[in-house]
């Protein structure tokens, strides 16, 4: 199996709103909810947003453009941990939106710290819990000379933190339509803005990938649901094994070796890679199941233990090659594939763990053809 994803072009040019000029801002203490926020629209501008790498919550390196916007409908925010006016309720605001939004996958929320000196991962991430703790919801900080070229793109940047506005962008990269309302808006009137771009957006053209592998349903160990190509495979490189947690022979061994995996993978899990551990009995292992056994190997974020409706495990191991009529004669052979340039190698799940990972690397940091080559 091998299928080609092209690489990102290195820029991107987004429609923004905006008729504010830079350095006018009102003193933030000015800028209190009024008693009845209303949407404020403003201006088309066009803006040049570049390749900018940024922290999330949590730590991981992320590529802002290509990570968190493209192909999705977001809603961008700018905030500060020590703010104490503004922000505390744009989070309340944000956090509202996430509950109407439900499981909506396609709608994402963002909030950039305009403070990235104070405000690390570890903080950002305890700012956020006061408000919610539901997945969706990325906070991003990082380098201080990234983190202003990327406000700057986007309109947010002010000499002095205290002087930025509650202002919150949304829209969709695919068709360029972004639309800059008030931050302290009505909940439901930022959904209503969300919904609107999500809708107009062009519908993005399936690669041969996500044609073959389809977006198939299911459930990782903390109940959330999540789809084959789209969340999982799309953009990352995967390791993949069959396994059931009633199993006492090769599964345990095999997935200690995964564990090792995690281990050197470091921060590369959960943002480039992605461990995924297909269960093969999906009656018996519901989410609750499979979450008590991923905790047997410490699993970090990034490693799923998957299961879901019967027929749905089924396509997903069919497509993978890993369907077996009887659970006890599941393979355990691994595969490894790196989605964006195309490349899938297979491995014995049972092997050395060193050598297992010389596969994994050597999928992880393949840079596709070389240019002029075949």
């Amino acid at each position: 199996m091998k299928f080609l994803s092209h690489l990102l072009a290195p820029l991107c040019l987004l429609s923004v709103l905006s008729s504010l000029a830079i350095g006018q801002h009102e003193d933030h203490s000015q800028h209190l909810p009024p008693a009845n926020p209303v949407t404020v629209e403003k201006d088309t501008v066009n803006v040049l947003l570049s390749e900018i790498t940024v922290l999330d919550q949590e730590g991981r390196k992320l590529n802002f453009y290509r990570d968190l916007v493209k192909g999705k409908t977001v809603a961008i925010n700018f905030i500060f941990t020590t703010c104490t006016t503004i922000c505390p309720p744009m989070g309340a605001t944000f956090a509202k939106v996430q509950t109407l939004l439900g499981e909506r996958k396609d709608l994402q929320l963002i909030s950039i710290s305009v403070d990235p000196v104070t405000d690390t991962p570890q903080r950002l991430k305890a700012w956020q819990a006061k408000f919610s703790k539901q997945p969706g919801w990325t906070l991003v900080t990082g380098d201080k000379a990234n983190i202003d070229q990327l406000l700057k793109a986007l309109g947010g940047f002010t000499a002095r933190k205290e002087d930025h506005t509650p202002t919150v962008l949304i829209g969709n990269e695919a068709n360029r339509n972004w639309t800059r309302a008030y931050g302290l808006a009505k909940p439901a009137q930022l959904v209503s803005i969300l919904e609107a771009k999500a809708k107009a957006a062009p519908p993005a053209a399936e690669s041969p990938a996500q044609q073959y592998f389809t977006d198939v349903e299911l459930l990782n160990q903390s109940g959330e649901k999540l789809r084959l190509y789209s969340d999982l495979i799309k953009g990352h490189t995967v390791i993949i094994n069959a396994f059931f947690t009633t199993c006492t022979s090769v599964c345990p061994p095999m997935n200690k070796n995964f564990a090792r995996l995690q281990e050197a993978l470091g921060d590369r899990l959960g943002k480039d890679v992605y461990i995924l551990s297909i269960s093969v009995d999906p009656t018996t292992d519901t989410p609750a199941r499979l979450q008590e056994y991923a905790a047997r190997f410490s699993a970090k974020p990034g490693w799923h233990f998957l299961t879901g409706k019967q027929e749905n495990v089924e396509q997903a191991l069919r497509k993978l090659g890993q369907y077996v009529e009887s659970k006890d004669d599941h393979l355990t052979i691994v595969l490894i594939g790196n989605d964006q340039t195309g490349l899938w190698k297979k491995a014995h799940g049972l092997a050395r763990a060193d050598a297992l990972l010389a596969v994994v690397e050597s999928v992880v940091n393949d840079k596709g053809p070389t240019e002029g080559g075949k």
